[in-house]
């Protein structure tokens, strides 16, 4: 079971960022407006005016210092190099047409959303006690992987929204199968507002926290097993000496808008932010 599991596994490496295979499309497609992560405003198809000519970002080493800590936290789940050396066949958006460029950006989204989802169904795959869904998962994410495989104009024709849909029915299912064994009550805060929450040492063990937000909140020693953490906005969230061990669908960018400390237990799938000290 376990090879066949592993036959309709995406590759891990090609699920993370690579900037060297991208033409600086998430620093061009994106839109922000002036915020607590982003210092100025700036358009969906109008590039960053820290973007350079060979496609890098001329204040990496400096973005939170210059007011973009919104970039420091993005991961494209890998559809950056994907749309650049695979859909667009490595042609470059700088020099092209308009139209070629315009679509680029267009499909750059729909890509990322894409590719999100397969990071969570290869995720949902590894769970033991989600094997009742493991076949409608993995015919889900062999759907996901031939939709990132069309062609410019199927991509921006997909309902993305649609699919996501149809597989987040699976990826909640998993959820909920991989939950049942965690001993307690199971508490229920899908898309709670927790905004800035005093958390601390909170049992949230297999809690539903889909969505939720978690914006500076205080979540210090806090017990995370198991919790369910897709979508939940985590940003300046304090984990310091929380234990998020297994819990399911927690994704890098998540981490790193977070502030935690060496004593904050992980899954494997996620690294330690270089940002997190010992003290917190």
């Amino acid at each position: 079971m376990l090879d066949v599991v592993r036959e309709h596994t995406a590759d891990p490496a090609e699920l993370r960022g690579d900037c060297e295979r991208c033409f600086g499309l998430c620093c061009v497609a994106l839109p922000f407006a002036r915020s607590a992560d982003f210092a100025v405003d700036k358009e969906a198809g109008r590039p960053c005016s820290h973007l350079r000519d060979d496609h890098r970002c001329a204040i990496h080493a400096r973005l939170s210092r210059s007011g973009f800590t919104g970039c420091t936290v993005y991961d494209c789940f890998g559809a950056g190099q994907r749309v650049s050396q695979v859909t667009f066949g490595g042609r470059d958006w700088r020099g092209a047409p308009a139209d070629h460029a315009r679509r680029m950006f267009d499909v750059f989204p729909v890509v990322r959303q894409l590719h999100e989802l397969l990071r969570y169904l290869t995720e949902a795959l590894t769970l033991p006690a989600a094997r009742p869904v493991h076949a409608d998962l993995r015919r889900a994410l062999a759907e996901t992987e031939r939709l990132t495989g069309g062609t410019p104009e199927e991509l921006a024709a997909l309902d993305v929204a649609a699919h996501r849909q149809r597989v987040n029915v699976l990826l909640l299912r998993a959820s909920e199968l991989a939950r049942a064994g965690t001993r307690g009550r199971k508490k229920n805060r899908r898309g709670a507002d927790l905004m800035g929450a005093r958390l601390k040492g909170a049992d949230l063990s297999g809690a539903d926290l889909r969505g939720a937000y978690l914006i500076a909140a205080d979540l210090t020693g806090a017990d995370l097993r198991g919790a369910d953490l897709i979508g939940a906005d985590l940003r300046g969230a304090d984990l310091t000496d929380a234990d998020l061990t297994g819990a399911l669908f927690l994704t890098q960018p998540q981490v790193t808008a977070a502030r935690g400390s060496a004593g904050t237990r992980l899954p494997d799938s996620v690294g330690r932010p270089a940002h997190w000290t010992a003290g917190g």
